[in-house]
């Protein structure tokens, strides 16, 4: 008897293209990986709205459905449109208690809307508002896996990001985040799977670890 594959759907981070996903890999006996990538939204979508047209893309019941920083929030959002098995969050948060104080000076003041993203739109010019090190290779990551770069969705999703207002996090979410995170710190996220030395794009440079226990977690009870 042929065994039924588990449908994990992957939502990938703000700005980012599926390339991030591009060392992530599962036994395709046991699953079917699908990318779910960005769409435009309306000027003033809510992210209840937005998050109801993503989960449109899984198409199955059961699935398991991983969100990585911003689309960690979107995946959270999305779950409550759809019967899932598992819900992972990656270099993301579980509400707005978990933002920084930096994030939430921005919120307060609204500082975000002073962002320049009308000017994203080259590498080059991505490169400079890379958060975290200015290193070479940090950079051309950067330049290579982010690649949304559509002004109306920057934005959108710069202003949701900082503004999430979810008090009460998702039930059983399983939340994987490193200890060297600049974006979110540790100190701020709570019951969370910590990875030594992970960074905020840990999904591309931690890959080994992510690809020999994702697996357990998806199967596990927890």
């Amino acid at each position: 008897m042929n065994k039924t594959k588990t449908h994990i759907y992957f939502v990938p981070g703000m700005a980012a293209g599926k390339e991030i996903f591009s060392n992530i890999s599962f036994p395709e006996d046991s699953y079917i990986v699908h990318i779910i990538e960005w769409i435009i939204p309306d000027k003033k979508e809510s992210i209840a709205s937005y998050a109801q047209k993503m989960s449109l893309y899984v198409k199955e019941s059961d699935s398991v459905l991983i969100g990585v920083s911003f689309g960690g929030v979107i995946a959270q959002e999305m779950s409550l449109f759809l019967n899932l098995k598992k819900l992972i969050i990656i270099s993301s948060i579980k509400s707005k208690y978990e933002l920084p104080t930096s994030l939430q000076l921005i919120k307060k003041t609204k500082a975000y809307k002073l962002m320049p993203t009308r000017i994203i739109h080259s590498e080059s010019d991505l490169s400079k508002y890379a958060i975290g090190p200015k290193t070479k290779k940090k950079l051309s990551l950067y330049q290579k896996y982010f690649s949304v770069r559509d002004k109306q969705y920057l934005d959108w999703a710069i202003q949701k990001m900082i503004s999430w207002n979810r008090e009460k996090q998702v039930d059983n979410v399983i939340h994987i985040h490193g200890d060297n995170d600049h974006v979110f710190p540790i100190k701020n996220i709570k019951d969370c799977i910590v990875i030594p030395n992970g960074t905020h794009i840990m999904i591309i440079n931690k890959y080994r670890w992510l690809n020999k226990n994702l697996p357990n977690l998806i199967e596990g009870e927890n």
